[in-house]
């Protein structure tokens, strides 16, 4: 498919519950309440974040590294449902949402300069990273263990801030109000309810014609979030109450398909069609040989 088409329904793929899918006779544990994380928490801990650095077409950034069973008394797994989410392992579409991000930039279609940039399910946070050092006015993070936020994320944030390709955006773009940094912990059904920006008119009969200036993300991103099928509609429902109406766009990576898992993008793009608020567009297809084919689409309200 050519970069920039527009997604339209072509079929629906399979149902049914994905392997990381929650069912009756195995329902999932409560989520944890929403909570905010201080930057302050990360002095308290005793886990020890080391970083090495990645390169993204060019651009080195810096990934940091910490050990599954340290934080969470768990075996080396991506997954456990309900209680670690996968957010302490670097997965390849947040690279890939790096790399399309760069180059929406360099080709003058986005801009993070005075931004209120949201990143869902951040682990790492490299995406929002990359928008702090693009000159973003605000950047939150979001993740389902708070956890992980503070034994990963800022650590990773502030050492990657430290680093002289941020430190020349950030003096120049932030000089005299700084940029502001924030992170959230908690399930994408209950976290809007803290996220400072949140759209303030949640009525789906009212998202395209809200014209608030104030409330709202400009951008929201977000890379291989989309795996589960059951929690596609929450993520998708948050979307909608966090976005700025009506330019906030949102920049998603994921692969096509998850095999074994259920989610994947047409999957979620089908929601997203179906609904009738949101306009998809593909920015760029990853068919490296590595993996199944991977994908980052831009959405725009209509």
């Amino acid at each position: 498919m050519a970069a920039d088409s527009t997604f339209k329904l072509f079929a629906t793929s399979g149902g049914g519950l994905g392997f990381f899918d929650s069912s009756p006779e195995t329902p999932l544990p409560p989520p944890p309440p929403p909570l905010e994380v201080l930057s302050s928490e990360v002095s308290a801990s005793n886990i020890k974040c080391s970083v090495e650095p990645v390169i993204i077409d060019g651009l080195t950034l810096l990934k940091g590294r910490v050990s599954t069973k340290e934080v969470f008394g768990l075996p080396n797994s991506d997954l456990v449902p309900g209680v670690y989410e996968g957010g302490l392992k670097l997965w390849e579409g947040s690279l890939d949402l790096v790399k399309a991000l760069r180059s929406e930039v360099q080709n003058g279609q986005l801009s993070f300069t005075g931004k209120r940039v949201l990143e869902l399910g951040c682990g790492h946070g490299l995406p929002g990273i990359y928008a702090c050092c693009e000159g973003a006015a605000a950047i939150h993070f979001q993740d389902f263990n708070a956890e992980v936020l503070r034994s990963l994320t800022i650590p990773n944030v502030n050492a990657n801030l430290s680093k002289d390709i941020c430190n020349a955006a950030l003096k120049d773009l932030n000089a005299e109000h700084g940029v502001e940094l924030r992170y959230f912990a908690g399930d994408w059904s209950q976290i809007h309810q803290i996220l400072p920006y949140r759209n303030t008119n949640e009525s789906n009969q009212s998202f395209s014609l809200v014209q608030d200036s104030v409330s709202g993300y400009d951008i929201i991103l977000m890379a291989e979030t989309i795996y589960s099928i059951s929690a596609q509609q929450s993520l998708y429902e948050l979307i909608k109450k966090s976005i700025h109406h009506p330019s906030g766009v949102v920049y998603m990576s994921a692969k096509k398909y998850y095999f074994g898992v259920g989610g994947g993008t047409r999957q979620f793009l089908s929601m997203v069609e179906k609904d009738g608020i949101m306009a998809a567009s593909l920015v760029a297809e990853v068919a490296d040989g590595s993996s199944n084919v991977r994908e980052v689409w831009k959405l725009s309200m209509k």
